[in-house]
């Protein structure tokens, strides 16, 4: 009984592992969002994924491949069925480039898929510590649950007094939380205020044009592979006094020659 104890559980492993990995119709998403407040100024918002499912306390890493090229993905929301991906996560996967610099279309295409270890995904996550960075006043709900049990969440969280995933209302500041004593975190400042924070700005990439947009407002702040002419102007003016040095460095050498040239003839 005992041998057959064992064998089931082993079993039950394998079943678990093959479970973890497949085929899945991966679609292009464009805003980012996160059900369970994880908060996008603080994470790579072009490398998430929106899945069906609960978002787990454990499994929030996964990489997706597609013709040689893979990507891994913090999967932070809960989708209503589609398996989307952000937008130029998607587009690389497809062609091999960012969409900022070739955006295509399309829609589900066919790609592998694997839970992996959180620590894949570590470069994804943008805090100081490598923490996972959530919302004090609206992720308490999943880390309460991640904290009920050993989990990775539970290891490895950081609490902001930041309000929404796009990180435009509250106080970007740090917020400690004594569990179980306290089910609610202290912040510098009062925890929940809704004042308007613009230093930590989350932006997505639009399908189709590849242009970069504030989350907050949707205003275009680069226009992807279009050179406009206020980009040019732009570029023309961040680089213009080395321009304008090595213009002046040709001209003189020119000058030079020729006055030497005409010093010989004469």
């Amino acid at each position: 009984m005992r041998f057959a104890a064992h064998f089931s559980a082993l079993t039950a492993a394998a079943t678990t592992a093959r479970a973890a990995s497949g085929a899945v119709w991966a679609t292009p998403h464009e805003s980012y969002s996160s059900s369970v407040g994880v908060l996008g100024c603080k994470v790579d918002t072009n490398r998430i994924a929106y899945w069906p499912g609960s978002v787990d306390c454990n499994n929030i890493c996964v990489s997706l491949s597609y013709e040689g090229r893979t990507v891994h993905l913090l999967r932070i929301d809960q989708s209503e069925g589609a398996h989307d991906v952000s937008y130029d996560a998607w587009n690389y996967l497809v062609t091999g480039y960012s969409a900022t610099e070739k955006p295509t279309t399309g829609g589900a295409i066919a790609m592998e898929y694997q839970d992996v270890d959180a620590s894949a995904c570590a470069d994804l996550i943008h805090t100081s510590d490598g923490k996972l960075p959530l919302s004090a006043s609206n992720s308490m709900n999943f880390l309460a649950s991640c904290l009920a049990q050993d989990t990775w969440v539970g290891r490895n969280y950081a609490l902001y007094n930041i309000l929404d995933p796009i990180c435009s209302w509250g106080y970007d500041e740090v917020c400690t939380l004594d569990w179980p004593t306290a089910n609610q975190a202290t912040c510098p400042h009062a925890l929940g205020n809704p004042v308007a924070l613009t230093t930590a700005p989350v932006y997505n990439i639009q399908y189709m044009t590849g242009q970069r947009i504030l989350a907050s407002s949707g205003q275009v702040v680069s226009s992807g592979v279009t050179t406009t002419s206020s980009t040019l102007d732009l570029n023309l003016s961040q680089n213009g006094g080395r321009r304008v040095a090595r213009v002046n460095d040709v001209t003189v050498m020119a000058i030079g020659m020729l006055t030497s040239w005409l010093f010989v003839r004469i």
